[in-house]
């Protein structure tokens, strides 16, 4: 029997919950319960107030761990703490500045590509566009000519990925079904391209600033130790999930939401105009270009890519006045939040 996707809409579901039991909401998914937060003073208790007392879920692991291993994404405690140190550096100000010309490069190669009446299929043009700016920045020009094959690879776990985490009825990944076993073979080859690339650039004396680069030269202040071939390939494989996806489905949501409203296109269209003049941006604009800043997050409040995050309590602990048993999967769901009028006036409108 192959495994059934939830048999209901769960945006639509969670923000149903929101509405009708207010702040903190208990239900139970088969063994599991759950305990959806509704109120941004529940979101920073368990991210920012007491973050030591929650793990990641396990179904968040279970899902994304055959792809992500012991990356951010799924890693807690100590290693989590040492791991985001070391990656800190390949955020600096200066990298992300380099990062920013490739995609404006990018960006502006595939918009010479679009014709006036075409009909476009945006979100597929999204993640091509995505997917070769995070290879490019991750990766570099090393793997220009594999880029189409690492895409088609990354597509597939990541497709075996939601699949997990969307499944009532979960198999184990050794059953041999189509979608395991393309996620089984993509893996394999992913780990070949990637491991390929780490020994290559861990002989090589080259100081190239792509992030797999960056990273190779990160050391841990405490020890001066870094990071090891398998935690490198975790964080890559991380973070093209981080950039790929999810920044596809926000540039989607950007562009349907502004052709629907011709007069967010106009002001829009005046900033660009004024502060660039027809030349392309640079990181540096972004300063002067505070309108288009305000379209892009009112589209992410609309439509977050990350609709939700969960979080399970390593021991009994209080929220909004109630016990939250150990064990149980403690929701926060962003869609909802972003859509309470408690704190934005009209949040059904878009509204930069």
């Amino acid at each position: 029997m192959l495994p059934r996707l939830f048999p209901f809409d769960p945006l639509a579901f969670g923000l149903a919950v929101a509405r009708e039991f207010g702040d903190i909401a208990h239900y139970s998914l088969g063994p599991l319960h759950v305990y959806q937060l509704n109120h941004p003073d529940f979101a920073r208790q368990i991210l920012v107030e007491q973050p030591e007392k929650f793990h990641k879920a396990r179904l968040i692991k279970r899902a994304f761990r055959p792809f992500a291993g012991e990356g951010l994404l799924t890693s807690d405690g100590a290693l989590w703490k040492r791991q985001r140190r070391l990656m800190q550096p390949a955020f600096h100000h200066g990298h992300l500045v380099t990062y920013g010309a490739v995609m404006v490069e990018y960006a502006a190669r595939m918009a010479d590509m679009f014709r006036d009446g075409q009909t476009l299929d945006v979100d597929a043009a999204m993640s091509k566009l995505t997917l070769r700016i995070v290879v490019k920045t991750l990766f570099g020009a090393d793997v220009a000519g594999e880029a189409e094959e690492v895409g088609r690879l990354m597509v597939s776990v990541l497709d075996a990925a939601n699949q997990r985490l969307n499944s009532a009825l979960q198999l184990p990944s050794w059953v041999p079904t189509a979608r395991n076993l393309r996620e089984k073979h993509a893996l394999a080859r992913l780990d070949e391209i990637l491991q390929g690339l780490i020994a290559t650039r861990r002989s090589s004396r080259e100081q190239a600033n792509d992030l797999l680069s960056v990273l190779l030269r990160a050391t841990d202040e405490d020890n001066g130790s870094g990071m090891s071939d398998q935690q490198l390939r975790d964080e890559m494989m991380t973070l093209f999930l981080a950039g790929h996806e999810t920044t596809a489905m926000a540039l989607t949501w950007t562009w349907y939401l502004i052709s629907q409203h011709p007069d967010v296109e106009a002001r829009l269209h005046a900033e660009l105009d004024r502060v660039l003049h027809g030349r392309s941006p640079a990181a540096a604009d972004l300063v002067q270009l505070p309108y288009t800043e305000m379209v892009v997050r009112e589209a992410m409040r609309l439509y977050p890519p990350a609709a939700g995050f969960a979080r399970e309590p390593i021991a009994d602990v209080t929220i909004g006045g109630y016990t939250v048993p150990k064990g149980s999967l403690v929701t926060v769901n962003t869609y909802a939040l972003h859509r309470d009028p408690r704190f934005f006036e009209e949040p059904e409108r878009f509204n930069p």
